[in-house]
């Protein structure tokens, strides 16, 4: 089995990014060595941060599919088509962060669009009430760049990014500018098929998220889990064995895995 998880709203809870209460399922797939696979809007470095503290050594996808690493040696997998960076075989999906920021910044008058890139750490704390370290991490970009706009000229921008091989998504908090070759989904068909590729025994996958930007990833999964909203409202996704989590964030994350976990294993 291969568990695959978004973080913010599903296994963090939204508004603290608190985990606590998602530990019990923790310890669980621990204890059965599970991967427990992190895919995000997140940076490299906010995951590894996050890593650590859980004491997590399995690959992650960062930037809502940007980029897949794959610990160096990992499991002594054959990752395949990777460039090796420090401890890590990185599969880049995305585009680079200065290909991004290239196409904002032609963009960012006409639109009235603020991005990442354009904030410093506090401003980030501000609208994330994310802590300063978390913020400066947040900057570290690669492949994509959060912003917020009107909701009434979005659509006009997703069409002049379209023009430029670009897509936007929309997270829990801020849309996204990403490359139009990235997405969750397609990052962990490219997970699963090499963790395929490297054992014997069938695989089994979950995914769990709580937004749009998480519809592909669920897509992609045998057991797809919707996280709610802090409100305690679903968002308007409905796919073929979904599984709907009874609480919001991480109390909802922990009871939805333990039942994963005491069905399939």
């Amino acid at each position: 089995m291969i568990l695959f998880t978004d973080l913010d709203g599903t296994l963090l809870n939204h508004d603290d990014y608190a985990y606590e209460d998602a530990k019990p399922a923790l310890k669980r797939i621990e204890a059965e060595n599970i991967p427990l696979i992190i895919v995000t809007s997140k940076t490299k470095q906010e995951v590894k941060k996050l890593q650590k503290e859980l004491g997590l050594e399995e690959p992650f996808i960062v930037e809502n599919g940007g980029g897949i690493f794959f610990p160096r040696n990992y499991r002594n997998f054959r990752v395949g088509d990777c460039e090796q960076k420090n401890d890590d075989c990185v599969v880049q999906l995305g585009r680079s962060y200065d290909d991004i920021r290239r196409f904002f910044l032609q963009v960012k008058e006409q639109f009235g669009i603020k991005g990442f890139g354009d904030m410093d750490s506090d401003e980030i704390m501000n609208l994330t009430g994310l802590p300063r370290q978390q913020a400066r991490l947040a900057r570290q970009r690669d492949f994509t760049e959060p912003f917020t706009i009107e909701e009434t000229k979005i659509e006009q921008l997703r069409a002049l990014a379209s023009y430029q091989g670009m897509k936007i998504t929309r997270g829990g908090r801020f849309y996204h500018l990403i490359g139009v070759d990235q997405d969750k989904g397609r990052a962990v068909e490219i997970t699963t098929n090499i963790f395929k590729k490297n054992l014997t025994e069938d695989i089994v996958t979950a995914g769990l998220g709580d937004s749009q930007n998480d519809v592909p990833m669920l897509k992609q999964v045998d057991m797809p889990v919707l996280i709610p909203k802090p409100d305690g409202e679903y968002e308007d996704i409905d796919l073929p064995n979904m599984l709907k989590a009874p609480y919001p964030g991480s109390l909802g994350w922990n009871e939805a895995v333990i039942g994963i976990l005491d069905r399939w294993l």
